[in-house]
């Protein structure tokens, strides 16, 4: 795996777990209703679909410019 992809699959990571903090952390009557209701785990999966998506982009990216530099050598 690319070092670039590697740092950005980190900040991407510390990214959520800042934003798990943010429902948990600050408020913490929203995060109990939240849990209580089962919502959470509805924003959570949102947020770990979107972070897959863009992982997967990123990868198709990656590749494809891998490909074209192999055919401008």
């Amino acid at each position: 795996m690319n070092k670039k992809l590697l740092s950005l699959l980190l900040i991407c990571l510390s990214i959520l777990m800042q934003a798990q903090e943010m429902l948990t952390g600050n408020d913490p009557q929203m995060a109990d209703v939240f849990r209580e209701e089962g919502k959470i785990y509805v924003v959570l999966t949102v947020i770990g679909i979107i972070f897959l998506c863009l992982v997967a982009f990123l990868i198709y990216i990656e590749r494809k410019v891998k490909r074209l530099e192999e055919k401008i050598k």
